[in-house]
Order: C-alpha cells, then sequence, then structure tokens
C-alpha cells in the first residue's frame, strides 16, 4: 500500500522538477498558485502524473478545488485506484 510519505515525495519531486524549485522549498502547506506559482498547464502535468502512477482519476472540479500540495496528497490517499482494487478483490 502507498503511505502518505511516497505520494508527497512523488509531488515534491514532480513538482520540483516541473517548476525548478527547492525542493525543500515544498510542504504540505505549499499552495500550487501562490506559493509555487504554478499555472494550469503545470497542475494538469501533475494531475497526469498521479493518474499514471496511483490509477487515480481526477476531474477538472476536482482538481480545481486542489490547492496545496497536502490536499493533493490527500486526494490520491482518498482515490488510490490500487487501493480500491484490492478492497474489491
Amino acid at each position: 500500500m502507498t503511505t502518505r510519505a511516497e505520494i508527497f515525495e512523488l509531488i515534491r519531486s514532480h513538482l520540483a522538477d516541473e517548476l525548478d524549485v527547492d525542493p525543500d522549498a515544498i510542504g504540505e502547506g505549499t499552495r500550487f498558485k501562490e506559493d509555487l506559482e504554478a499555472d494550469s498547464l503545470d497542475l494538469y502535468t501533475l494531475v497526469q502524473e498521479l493518474e499514471d502512477t496511483y490509477g487515480v482519476q481526477m476531474s477538472d472540479e476536482q482538481a480545481a478545488q486542489i490547492l496545496t500540495v497536502g490536499q493533493a496528497v490527500d486526494f490520491v490517499l482518498a482515490h488510490d485506484g490500487r487501493t480500491d482494487d484490492a478492497r474489491h478483490a
């Protein structure tokens, strides 16, 4: 099962690479737009990464509600496709 720390690390690594920021500057309370100056394309690529890695499905409406790194981690934990498969097996 995927842990919160693993999901956070993937998101932090992705954002650090995409936005050319120091990973140590990214915490759970870090806001995508205000703190990292991420635009809609940056957020779209993050959503794609999360969908590809964790099997989550995120609508545009859901993505618009996620404003911080911690909220993105929470979303993945709540919607991890592999966890759902295991529960329904």
